[in-house]
């Protein structure tokens, strides 16, 4: 969550940090309490009991999680995102909602986090580069917004779009990418309560090279299908375009669930690296949905993953 220009009120004037750091403090906070409301008056408020969605997995720490990132917008090295993004302006900021909505329009950040009741997700995050992470996300489910734009009858799929500044975004400058990213779900997929838009991470507001503001997770797929900081949403019912999906086709499908028994074309994706346990750790198993399939197996019943990969 971001703070507010009006107050200068920040996450940690909230919400002590230490209460987020110390995963244990956390468990053991009465069931459903409330551990703060949001600066700016925009009445979000914070659940400080852990979500039944949550993994029992340890979070990576915070210098991992911000350190260690996959944002192309400013360079393809893993740490070209915190060393760059830093000139990314991130307040005011709003979403353009549109398509097959009852209410379209340019909806402000603090206007969609009215009323909205943030809470933490521990997720399991796995790239489709083979490394993977456990990240403590704040947020709340995309379903809420949606649900408050009214979905259209006809709407089957979502689409996404990240802001395009390339003064603030160095690697746009480069054609890496068709530019702007985007991104795309079933509608099913993006009603699902797993997937949130999460506006902070570890008790703070969300770091730029995280996605700042706001960004989705969807943690049963691999982590590039998670966009971040989106600027548009809209409502359509044909399948929309995915960056990935459109770049290279035969190496990124367009539902990019995670699948121990779908390699892609030039590694296996078996298992995986847990970023911070160091050389020899070894690699764990991959987990058919990143381990959420008692969540989310039931979206693709009749469906052959090997085809819709």
């Amino acid at each position: 969550m971001r703070r507010s220009r009006r107050s200068g009120l920040r996450w940690s004037d909230v919400t002590p940090k230490a209460a987020f750091l110390n995963r244990r403090q956390l468990m053991a906070t009465a069931g459903g309490a409330l551990i703060g409301a949001v600066a700016g008056g925009a009445n979000a408020r914070i659940v400080a009991a852990p979500s039944p969605y949550s993994t029992d997995a340890e979070p990576n720490t915070l210098a991992e999680i911000t350190s260690y990132n996959n944002f192309y917008e400013f360079g393809t090295d893993k740490e070209d995102p915190a060393a760059k993004s830093g000139s990314l302006v991130t307040d005011p900021w709003s979403i353009e909602i549109d398509g097959l909505v009852d209410r379209p329009g340019s909806y402000a950040l603090e206007d969609i986090l009215k009323g909205v009741v943030l809470e933490e997700r521990i997720y399991r995050l796995r790239c489709v580069e083979t490394w993977s992470m456990v990240v403590p996300w704040i947020g709340f489910p995309l379903s809420a917004l949606l649900d408050r734009v009214g979905v259209g009858a006809a709407a089957r799929f979502v689409a996404f779009e990240t802001l395009y500044r390339p003064e603030q975004m160095p690697g746009q400058a480069y054609p890496i990418l068709d530019w702007p990213y985007r991104e795309g779900l079933r509608l099913d997929e993006a009603m699902h309560p797993l997937t949130i838009l999460a506006t902070g991470l570890y008790g703070e507001e969300m770091p730029n090279q995280n996605g700042a503001p706001i960004r989705l997770v969807v943690p049963w797929k691999y982590g590039f299908k998670s966009i971040k900081s989106i600027v548009r949403i809209t409502l359509t019912e044909t399948q929309p375009v995915a960056t990935w999906n459109q770049t290279n086709p035969h190496e990124y499908g367009f539902y990019s669930n995670v699948n121990p028994n779908v390699d892609h074309p030039r590694w296996s994706q078996a298992s995986e690296r847990r970023i911070g346990d160091g050389l020899l750790a070894g690699r764990q198993d991959t987990l058919l949905f990143n381990g959420y399939g008692d969540e989310v197996a039931s979206l693709y019943a009749g469906q052959d993953l090997t085809k819709d990969y």
